[in-house]
């Protein structure tokens, strides 16, 4: 009798029960603050909508894990480590177990980590420092609120599909260039120059309650976040689709949205003369977005029973290489740019003269970056990859992956600009001339995930 009691207490049915928390913090920064998307110095003039740190913890036999999802434009290495450190302060969980990810709205603002560009259009002024400086806290703070409501939870899966939203934005060109957002009803455009990522990855978590109470819904989709424009503060069509999910799941209900590998990816249809530009397109998005999460409610499945896991590998890309001669150029660039009494140089100018000062600056060191796993199960997993990533490195995780959901988180735990493909650095244009790392950094970056996510499923 002892020993069938002992085997039913280690049994899977009769496993400690997974309890989930969900919170989120108001993190709109005040008027005039700085703001981030484009080459050109704004300042924000108000709100339109306000944005959010939303958070997702989850525990499981005594394991704990945030996923912290961002309005802002990026994340960075200072504010990650500085966050991490406060959550691990207030509530216990560690440092290595928080992961945060940014929807990389572009009415945001400008979170610089003293790097070029950044600090050129806004990043070093009081406004933009005290914003950065006081967001750990709030981030933190919205973690212990989280944790402080776990309650057991079931957690279940469903992948949907929204095939009209996302384009590839790099396109073959009659005169065998590959071109980057080449206008509406170009003539010259021949083809895409990649695919999309269409999956909506869905995970909600609900009570034990009967009936079951919404808690929080996981949310992962691949395409910019560059609707809005303006000067006013927005989350674009993600705060759209939290809005949304909230008034049907319940005021309490928070969305914590990843947005997956979209580097090359974005909302223009060339295809279609209409307008896409302003709150109405972001309305429009969100809403259709949301549509698609509530049809994929109904097919969610239960989560198999397992544990919580998280881990991380560092991995070091190579520089994307810069001449001297380049950097003289680029010197000279920066300097009109800073010189409001003169015309602002050609984009792409600007774009190669950040890079070249930004690469130059690290005097050969290369960039370490983070890539980091946390997994319920074998049917669970989230990968955060640090910079806007292109869509073809996210699908190879996706297809190597074990697990039976995989949900990919972009501008995590620090940023470091575009990660083009390996084809893409001979193709050329916007993405990869603004690329801080060489040829073959997103490929070093799909190695280091799949070898955690496939380590993780062999135990």
């Amino acid at each position: 009798m002892r020993t069938l009691f002992l085997l039913l207490l280690a049994s899977p049915a009769l496993a400690a029960d997974l309890t989930v928390g969900a919170a989120q913090a108001d993190i709109t920064p005040p008027k005039g603050t700085p703001m981030a998307g484009y080459y050109a110095t704004r300042g924000a003039e108000g709100t339109l909508d306000k944005l959010f740190a939303r958070v997702l913890v989850l525990e499981k036999d005594g394991t704990r894990a945030a996923l912290v999802g961002l309005d802002l434009i990026g994340t960075t290495f200072g504010m990650t480590k500085a966050t991490r450190v406060k959550v691990e302060a207030e509530t216990g969980i560690p440092a290595a177990n928080v992961m945060l990810f940014a929807t990389h709205t572009h009415t945001g603002p400008v979170t610089s980590d003293n790097n070029a560009r950044g600090e050129a259009f806004g990043g070093g002024t009081k406004l933009a420092r005290d914003f950065m400086a006081e967001l750990p806290a709030k981030i933190a703070a919205a973690v212990k609120r989280a944790d402080a409501t776990r309650k057991p939870a079931r957690a279940r899966r469903a992948i949907g599909t929204e095939e009209g939203l996302a384009f590839n934005r790099r396109f073959h060109m009659t005169d065998g260039t590959v071109g980057w957002n080449p206008g509406k009803l170009n003539p010259k455009i021949v083809k895409p120059a990649g695919p999309t990522d269409p999956a909506v990855p869905v995970v909600a978590f609900d009570t034990l309650d009967k009936p079951p109470q919404p808690i929080a819904t996981a949310v992962n989709f691949a395409m910019h976040s560059d609707t809005v424009g303006g000067l006013h503060f927005s989350a674009d069509y993600i705060g759209h689709l939290a809005d949304a999910l909230a008034k049907t799941q319940g005021e309490g209900h928070v969305t914590v949205f990843g947005l997956g590998t979209c580097g090359d990816v974005n909302h223009l249809n060339t295809g279609s003369a209409t307008a896409q530009k302003g709150a109405t397109e972001a309305a429009r998005i969100g809403t259709r977005l949301a549509g698609e999460v509530l049809r994929t409610f109904d097919k969610l499945q239960p989560v198999v029973d397992g544990p919580l896991v998280a881990s991380s590998a560092t991995v070091e890309l190579p520089l994307a290489p810069v001449t001297d001669a380049e950097l003289t150029a680029a010197k000279a660039v920066v300097r009109l740019v800073l010189d409001e009494a003169k015309p602002a140089p050609k984009f792409l100018d600007q774009v190669q003269a950040f890079k070249a000062v930004d690469v130059a600056a690290r005097l050969g060191k290369p960039l370490a970056v983070e890539v980091q796993v946390v997994t319920l199960g074998d049917d669970l997993a989230w990968v955060s990859l640090p910079g806007e990533i292109f869509v073809e490195l996210g699908l190879s995780i996706q297809h190597g992956s074990p697990f039976r959901q995989t949900m990919i988180h972009t501008l995590a735990n620090g940023g470091i600009g575009y990660v083009p493909t390996k084809r893409a650095y001979s193709e050329g244009n916007y993405e990869v001339i603004s690329a801080r790392c060489a040829e073959g950094g997103g490929e070093l970056l799909v190695t280091a995930a799949l070898k955690q996510l496939r380590t993780r499923s062999a135990k």
